[in-house]
């Protein structure tokens, strides 16, 4: 017999049984007001610090408080499960605080010229003194660069990510999967670098009478660079991802190799391709170096990609910000809040996508 049913006879030891002491919400936070008052008591006394030091201390206190007052009610298991639980809260807390502050302050900062002037106008004929002027070119250069870098990238980078899945062995496959690696982490300059000694000097003087140009095109080559190992290092772990039995049925029905990649293996991997291709996309959006060494900006609106300079919203932020202009600030803040919301609305509509067409299906 045990201990329960000696104490309590007729009891039957059964989950809605069985009890064991919580600690009150009320307790919880009771801790948490002692621990920040404490700390704010301490920085603010001695005068160590701010309201960020505050949160830091407060948050070792609650912690270490939680634990000795959880202990006494909950036992020391139930103690140790609430402060690990807290510790998790906390970190996903401190991962989502910059992320709130870098949207915060490009929403409060970015408004200022959130009007149909920027979106509307270029900086063509703006001086020092003109509080207007706008980043039209800037956003139809972003498109188009990006545009034309994610028609040459996406394409080549799954084919290259269903070649390493599907029929890669030996090794030239292996080849080939190191130097993605290596591409991934090639910084962007050295892609600038490499088209403008190959595209701008040796091919573009065969279209321009002998003459080195910039343009756009060149700058989406150099996009082109960037976004090509992340469409394919994703793409490839999609692939992978694709349970065997689904091939192997789609095999065992006579369909052959590339249909069953085509109907059954790609529509299965394509919201993580999707994404990968939405990484790729946002990152070549941002970059500025390839940019202003190939396509060289401009003040004026440049809708061919093939002839001229063009802009871009991220050359025209690192344009704008060591402006000495006093609008200068306020058109880069727009711009990057023009970007990051372009990126999200390009974002939102290739994942909508990708999901209508997984249910048509």
């Amino acid at each position: 017999m045990s201990l329960v049913e000696k104490q309590a006879p007729g009891v039957v030891m059964t989950p809605d049984n069985i009890r064991s002491k919580k600690l009150p919400v009320l307790t919880n936070v009771l801790v948490a007001v002692v621990a920040f008052a404490v700390a704010a008591a301490i920085v603010f006394g001695f005068g160590i610090g701010n309201w960020v030091l505050v949160i830091v201390i407060g948050a070792v206190f609650y912690l270490v408080g939680l634990n000795v007052v959880a202990g006494r009610i909950e036992g020391p298991r139930a103690a140790k499960n609430r402060t690990m639980k807290s510790l998790i809260y906390a970190a996903c807390l401190l991962a989502i605080l910059p992320l709130a502050s870098v949207v915060w302050t490009l929403v409060s900062k970015g408004v200022n010229r959130l009007d149909g002037d920027f979106f509307g106008t270029s900086m063509n004929n703006i001086g020092a003194r003109d509080p207007l002027g706008g980043a039209y070119h800037a956003i139809i250069g972003t498109l188009e660069q990006v545009g034309l870098a994610t028609l040459m990238a996406v394409p080549l980078g799954v084919l290259g990510a269903i070649y390493l899945v599907e029929y890669g062995r030996g090794k030239f496959a292996g080849t080939v999967r190191f130097f993605v690696d290596v591409m991934t982490g090639i910084p962007s300059i050295v892609a600038g670098l490499f088209i403008l000694s190959f595209w701008v000097l040796i091919v573009s003087p065969w279209f321009n009478n002998g003459q080195p140009r910039f343009s756009g095109f060149a700058a989406s080559l150099a996009l082109a660079v960037l976004m090509l190992p992340t469409v394919v290092r994703s793409t490839e772990e999609m692939l992978r991802l694709v349970p065997g039995p689904l091939r192997e049925g789609s095999y065992a029905l006579g369909v052959p190799q590339w249909k069953t990649i085509v109907k059954v293996v790609l529509p299965t991997a394509l919201p993580g391709i999707v994404t990968g291709v939405m990484l790729a996309v946002a990152r070549a959006a941002g970059e500025t170096a390839p940019v202003l060494l190939v396509a060289g900006g401009a003040a004026a609106i440049n809708f061919d990609p093939f002839a001229g300079n063009q802009q871009s919203l991220s050359l025209f932020v690192y344009q704008q910000a060591g402006d000495a202009s006093k609008y200068a600030p306020d058109r880069a803040w727009t711009a990057a809040l023009t970007l990051v919301a372009l990126v999200l609305v390009l974002t939102i509509a290739a994942k909508l996508l990708a999901r209508r067409n997984q249910l048509s299906r």
